[in-house]
């Protein structure tokens, strides 16, 4: 068993901290500051993201379906699911990938 005490690791804003990373997932922790974004991307994994502390706003490829939630707020992405990420206030998030890495990534090419 392996444990992670995820509020009290020290993480910089912009700088994502890798927890983990196996072939089954990667688990990343993520500091933003209130206003930062992740603009509009997708990644090639299945994607969970859980707000550990702070609040934020989470938007669809688009913007047409916002939802904006706070501490244990828990959402989920397929793979290559355009959304973004806006935190309302300093934010701490897990954010969870599975496989890692995805079919598509880049460091899963062939030759």
């Amino acid at each position: 068993m392996r444990t992670w005490d995820i509020s009290g690791l020290s993480v910089e804003p912009s700088q994502p901290l890798v927890i983990d990373s196996e072939d089954e997932g990667r688990a990343i922790l993520i500091q933003l500051r209130a206003g930062e974004q992740l603009s509009e991307h997708q990644v090639h994994e299945r994607a969970w993201l859980l707000v550990v502390s702070g609040g934020i706003e989470v938007s669809d490829a688009g913007g047409e379906e916002t939802v904006a939630g706070g501490s244990g707020l828990f959402a989920q992405f397929a793979p290559n699911e355009r959304h973004e990420v806006t935190a309302t206030e300093e934010s701490r998030l897990l954010l969870l990938l599975s496989p890692w890495p995805g079919e598509g990534h880049p460091s899963n090419q062939e030759s």
